[in-house]
């Protein structure tokens, strides 16, 4: 009985995290729950993560973004080398090959938003654009979840783990 009970909660939580993830569509592209940690207050960078999907038969290049949270956006990747985790700016952007979805995320790929003009608190919504190569520009938002959040389905993944 507890672990039907279990099961019940666990699917629930999933239909109810996946409901709050956002999703776009720009031409061929499907950008998918684009999110944000909150920030401490008197932080000045946050980060932003999202899932690009290709659908089309024509690779495009996430170029640019920006958000009316940041005085500026960059594309950034952690990387590590030699043993040292460095963080550097993309030249050129992020290709999206068709048929497959690259993902903005902690540790990888993401986007670094600079001198922000106040902190990110959870539950907000912050405007972004995202512009791509072929595509062209795309306005969104971010959701903010916790300082310690994840993306909408990483939270259930991460209970079921456990």
């Amino acid at each position: 009985m507890k672990s039907t009970i279990r099961v019940i909660a666990l699917a629930l939580i999933l239909i109810a995290t996946r409901a709050v993830a956002e999703e776009y569509k720009l031409g061929s592209l499907e950008i998918i729950d684009p999110w944000s940690r909150a920030t401490p207050k008197g932080a000045k960078v946050a980060a932003g993560y999202v899932k690009i999907h290709n659908a089309g038969a024509v690779a495009d290049r996430l170029i640019a973004a920006s958000s009316e949270a940041a005085a500026r956006v960059e594309i950034h990747e952690m990387a590590t080398d030699h043993g040292v985790m460095r963080m550097r700016p993309v030249g050129g952007g992020v290709e999206i090959r068709p048929g497959e979805t690259v993902e903005l995320q902690p540790g990888g790929f993401h986007l670094m938003l600079s001198d922000l003009k106040k902190p990110l608190m959870r539950g907000e919504q912050v405007k972004g654009t995202l512009t791509f190569e072929k595509a062209g520009t795309l306005e969104m938002t971010f959701a903010v979840k916790g300082i310690g959040g994840e993306p909408a389905g990483r939270e259930t993944e991460q209970m079921h783990m456990h």
